[in-house]
């Protein structure tokens, strides 16, 4: 499997891992440079030469695996048989600098409705390096033609057309997805709060609207719902940044993609818990 392959596998499966890389070679060594290995928890692909420098690489990038927010770093190794390394002897007689890369786990968020400002919101949100998932009931918001304006997104897109429970795509959503709720009918809006409250492992939930429609959720999410006043302050409302008061489509997806943003900032700390790899999330065919 080539190191590309590798990555995108990681990805896939929520994983992090680090890309290995021989930067610089001076004098004899075991690969040249650009020779890539890719660590995962418990796998690895590609090799940068084997030994002890393969070795202390893969120990050092599942050590930053395990660690919030790890940078990348340069690795320094002499090839002489004066240097005892942890895992050996390699006596080829040159030098070697590894560059570990961490790959992170991406945030996800999920939009549910894709009208004026969804659309918007996803045209800002698509330049980042996430998984986003665009949910809509109504087949028209999310044509070919109308998601066109993200063909050249960064983010990896997931497009779920919902046409009758779109809150079932709550269940499909990877641990520690971020909800935005900003669909075009109301209650379709109440049947995605209830359920998000019910859905374990999500991150944060935002829901646009007034303050009077927050009125009416709350007071039914408490009363048909069953759920306690703490569950419910789970939902913020209204989403974006205070203050920017502008009613346009794009200046509400200016306000909740900033104000998304900073929760992001905040959850840098957040990786996926081990037991993922038994979790049954499988990302959902779509665009990306």
């Amino acid at each position: 499997m080539s190191w590309v392959a590798a990555v995108a596998r990681l990805r896939a499966r929520r994983e992090p891992g680090v890309l290995v890389t021989v930067a610089t070679v001076r004098g004899h060594a075991p690969r040249r440079a650009g020779a890539k290995l890719v660590v995962g928890r418990t796998e690895t692909w590609g090799s940068i030469g084997g030994g002890n420098i393969e070795a202390v690489a893969v120990d050092r990038a599942r050590e930053l695996t395990g660690t919030a927010d790890p940078e990348a770093e340069l690795m320094e190794f002499a090839l002489n048989d004066k240097v005892t390394g942890r895992h050996g002897v390699q006596c080829c007689g040159g030098a070697v600098s590894v560059l570990l890369e961490p790959l992170p786990v991406v945030q996800a968020v999920a939009i549910f409705g894709v009208g004026h400002v969804g659309l918007e919101l996803a045209r800002i949100l698509a330049r980042h390096d996430l998984d986003l998932h665009l949910v809509d009931t109504r087949s028209d918001m999310l044509t070919d033609e109308r998601l066109g304006v993200l063909a050249d997104a960064v983010a990896h897109l997931h497009v779920h057309h919902t046409p009758l429970l779109p809150e079932e795509v709550l269940t499909e959503l990877p641990p520690g997805a971020h909800v935005l709720i900003m669909t075009h009918d109301h209650a379709e809006d109440a049947a995605l709060c209830d359920a998000a409250l019910r859905t374990a492992g999500l991150g944060s939930i935002g829901l646009i609207g007034s303050a009077a429609k927050w009125a009416r959720f709350r007071q039914r999410l408490v009363t048909e719902g069953g759920h306690d006043t703490a569950a419910v302050d789970r939902i913020k409302t209204p989403i974006g940044i205070p203050g920017i008061t502008g009613k346009e489509p794009a200046t509400i997806a200016v306000s909740v993609a900033a104000d998304l943003l900073r929760t992001f900032a905040q959850d840098r700390s957040w990786t996926v818990p081990d037991t993922v790899g038994a979790m049954p999330y499988t990302p959902v065919a779509g665009r990306g």
